[in-house]
């Protein structure tokens, strides 16, 4: 679709959560396509690789056909620019999230004006769920059906079972 408006929302998404299934669903009220850009992140040590975290999204989110995953690296206004993305999308959970997010969106605004920055907030019912948590539940054995999709509930158990 030439003329379609086109978001991104970039992360680890180490694993993807219902929180970032919400966000993305909700996201699509805005938006012709959404492209959920599984970032590289140097500083970070993914339990999952960027194959294993693409599949699980794309896993998560079978059902939905105006959402592409992909993997990148490097600046994501580059990767904006190549997939002529208008819109970046943002989740804030907490007041602690804001600062950083908010100076990444002014940068990403400085090296490309036209591409504008979105925050979401969570709904009510997902506002406590990140990646971290999720993460350190399944390590001490805890129930993490409700906070991700099955399939991303089957891979944490292999891959805690793994180490």
């Amino acid at each position: 679709m030439p003329n379609s408006r086109i978001a991104i929302y970039a992360g680890s998404f180490d694993p993807i959560t219902r929180g970032h299934e919400d966000l993305m669903h909700r996201s699509l009220e805005y938006v012709d396509r959404l492209i959920v850009a599984v970032a590289t992140n140097s500083s970070k040590q993914p339990l999952f690789s960027i194959d294993e975290r693409v599949e699980l999204i794309r896993a998560a989110l079978a059902d939905e056909p105006r959402i592409e995953v992909r993997s990148f690296g490097g600046l994501l206004v580059d990767f904006a620019r190549e997939c002529r993305a208008s819109l970046l999308i943002r989740g804030l959970r907490a007041v602690s999230d804001f600062e950083y997010e908010y100076q990444m969106a002014l940068m990403n605004r400085h090296l490309s004006p036209r591409l504008e920055t979105v925050f979401m907030v969570p709904s009510l019912d997902t506002t406590y769920i990140s990646a971290s948590l999720v993460r350190e539940v399944a390590r001490y054995g805890g129930e993490v059906g409700d906070l991700v999709h099955p399939r991303v509930a089957e891979a944490l158990r292999s891959k805690i079972v793994a180490q």
